[in-house]
């Protein structure tokens, strides 16, 4: 398989995905706005939540199935680290009103001038972060 098939793919169906959503349901496809409302009772609409997250779970599996080997995954940093920067995304959507894939993926696409910002600050503290972490290394 060429080496940029398997992104090329996978960011299509990303893109399917949350413009399907989008046309059929008029829901932006926020990761962790559909994850946070899998805990309420909202009928139909939690039913769409978890066929969506359901989904995103799946894709590993169907990668898989269709290249004949599970996606190559290497963690660098230890079980503690992984584990506060979990908590950090976490806190960090909650505290952005969005997590990447809303704001970079539907809300760009919508020209969304408060999801540009999202993004510009995610990119801008990514890149801090590893300056950082590097030791401003070049």
């Amino acid at each position: 398989m060429h080496p940029y098939l398997a992104g090329l793919t996978g960011g299509a169906l990303i893109g399917l995905s949350v413009a399907g959503l989008m046309l059929l349901n008029g829901r932006i496809a926020g990761i962790s706005g559909l994850v946070a409302g899998l805990g309420q009772d909202r009928g139909e609409r939690r039913l769409t939540d978890l066929a969506f997250v359901a989904g995103l779970i799946a894709g590993p599996a169907v990668f898989a199935w269709l290249a004949g080997a599970w996606p190559e995954m290497r963690f660098v940093a230890s079980l503690p680290v992984l584990a506060l920067a979990g908590l950090l995304v976490g806190f960090g959507t909650r505290m952005g009103s969005g997590c990447t894939s809303g704001h970079g993926v539907a809300g760009l696409a919508r020209l969304s001038p408060r999801s540009l910002a999202a993004v510009l600050t995610f990119l801008v503290a990514g890149m801090l972060t590893v300056a950082a972490l590097r030791g401003f290394a070049p």
